[in-house]
């Protein structure tokens, strides 16, 4: 309910209290809850799972990269196989020109979804241009 208080903090609350309505009422009325004295971790141990939120979580917003690292674009949108017939040139590149405004809605997500395309394949001939040019430097060196 609260995803943004810790559970310890709200563990040791309800311990406390003994009532999830003060709890409630004292996270909506002043935003936080206390933090655990040191003697609740030596009654209540952290479990795994909290621990491993904890530092995974710093990690995702400062680096903003997906957890999985194999979780990229192409498999997000499923383009695998627009990737491996390579009919995408650059020349082919209008994601940025401006849509036409179709009559459906069905007719613009479609549209939309073929401008995302269009971008995530541009965007990846772009990436495997700057390797190979990045490879060929390295290895004229």
């Amino acid at each position: 309910m609260f995803p943004n208080i810790p559970q310890e903090n709200i563990r040791y609350d309800l311990l406390r209290t003994g009532s999830v309505e003060i709890t409630s009422n004292k996270i909506l009325e002043r935003g936080y809850l206390d933090v655990p004295p040191p003697a609740y971790f030596t009654l209540y141990p952290r479990t795994a799972a909290t621990q491993q939120a904890r530092q995974a979580a710093p990690q995702a917003q400062t680096t903003g990269l997906p957890q999985n690292p194999k979780d990229n674009l192409i498999s997000r949108y499923k383009l695998q196989d627009r990737v491996a017939t390579p009919t995408f040139s650059m020349q082919d590149d209008d994601a940025s020109s401006k849509a036409n405004w179709e009559d459906t809605s069905e007719k613009r997500e479609a549209s939309l979804q073929e401008r995302k395309t269009k971008m995530i394949l541009a965007a990846r001939q772009r990436l495997l241009a700057q390797q190979a040019q990045k490879e060929g430097a390295g290895a004229s060196s």
